[in-house]
């Protein structure tokens, strides 16, 4: 679960604890509540010195292992979840092969062979926006070849989603969730960033962007019908904060791995270079930001190198998931996110929203005013 490295990392997260959702500080090998001085993520966030907090000490990292999996919520509460898609060039070319299968897997080998021998070596070496983007472009509107993927894959704008409302992501052990009437699907291996409200990027984590290939592939109207459902986001297990021993640099040349064993007996594994990435982590943040302000800043998914075409029954089928299926995303500094998959119809049902929230925070006398906090928030 903790990166290798957890002695010299920060890691703030959510656990469900007697009281309620309570935020946590992880460092020097202590578990610390710090609900008291930062009732949320979100507040935690836009401290100047989050990692400084003082909190109660819960008890030694080991002590995590005993915890039950439902104690382990996703470490972030008020931010909104956005996402971007097709920032990677593989991940590009099979948006492509969906949208031109119209959603139906039977089609896509045909069509990736066609495709990828089309654009596949150009778009790999491309800058989004560039002269020579635009140039290629050209020549495959000429040859009808032009996809609304490769406008956001290779056009100076990303694509920038909201892919699940607050408090609506599951954490480390819980179920994901895949719609039941989906017959072709995907787990998305990302790294995710936490973004405080100043647009500021503070720390890293990892997640699951469930995607639908099926519903994507038949319109790209249906991307909120293919990405947000019940329990179809997963994130955690902490957010390692950015500090001199990990920067943004290590995001950018971060390794993600991807395990996924059914009950059936199949295995498969990928991995997701990060310094293959086409748009540079700050400039997504950037995009996401526009011209809008988040008052209690988001998550944002970087997107995913990883697009299974492994069969997994019938030749020519590709990969899809399987209920039971335990999916695990993994980066040497940010730990391990395992889930197990299910359908969103059998999942537990979210029931514990904003309201919730800030009821159980009034009742344990956490919403007073804090000025410490606004004084930072102003500055």
């Amino acid at each position: 679960m903790l990166p290798v490295d957890t002695a010299n990392a920060v890691l703030v997260g959510r656990l469900l604890l007697d009281d309620g959702p309570s935020v946590v500080l992880i460092r020097d090998g202590k578990v610390n509540d710090v609900t008291r001085a930062a009732p949320t993520v979100a507040d935690l966030l836009d401290l100047d010195d989050p990692a400084g907090v003082a909190g109660e000490p819960l008890f030694e990292i080991a002590q995590l292992d005993q915890l039950q999996p439902t104690s382990f919520l996703a470490p972030f509460d008020l931010q909104v979840i956005k996402a971007a898609g097709v920032t990677f060039a593989i991940s590009a070319i099979e948006r492509v092969i969906e949208e031109r299968a119209r959603g139906d897997y039977r089609a896509a080998a045909a069509i990736r062979e066609k495709v990828e021998s089309a654009i596949g070596g150009a778009i790999r070496s491309l800058v989004p926006g560039s002269d020579s983007a635009e140039r290629l472009k050209q020549t495959l509107i000429a040859d009808g070849l032009w996809s609304q993927y490769l406008e956001v894959a290779i056009g100076p704008y990303a694509e920038i989603f909201t892919k699940t409302a607050p408090l609506a992501s599951v954490g480390w052990g819980a179920d994901i969730g895949v719609r039941s009437d989906s017959s072709w699907n995907n787990p998305e291996p990302e790294v995710v960033l936490a973004v405080d409200s100043r647009g500021q990027a503070r720390g890293a984590t990892l997640g699951n962007d469930v995607n639908l290939r099926d519903f994507e592939g038949r319109s790209a109207l249906l991307l909120s019908k293919a990405k947000d459902n019940n329990a179809s986001c997963a994130i955690g297990p902490f957010i390692r904060l950015f500090d001199d021993s990990f920067t943004m640099d290590d995001v950018r040349n971060a390794e993600v791995d991807l395990e996924i064993r059914g009950e059936d007996g199949f295995a498969l594994s990928g991995r997701s270079l990060m310094s293959e990435i086409s748009r540079d982590p700050e400039e997504l943040v950037r995009q996401a930001l526009s011209e809008h302000h988040y008052p209690d800043g988001f998550a944002l998914f970087l997107g995913t190198l990883f697009a299974p075409t492994d069969d997994r029954d019938e030749p020519g089928r590709g990969f899809t998931h399987k209920p039971g299926d335990i999916v695990t995303i993994s980066a040497p500094r940010l730990g391990a996110l395992v889930n197990r998959v299910t359908t969103s119809q059998l999942a537990p049902a979210w029931e514990f929203g904003t309201r919730a929230l800030m009821r159980n925070l009034a009742g344990r006398g956490l919403l007073s005013a804090r000025p410490h906090i606004q004084s930072e928030i102003n500055a």
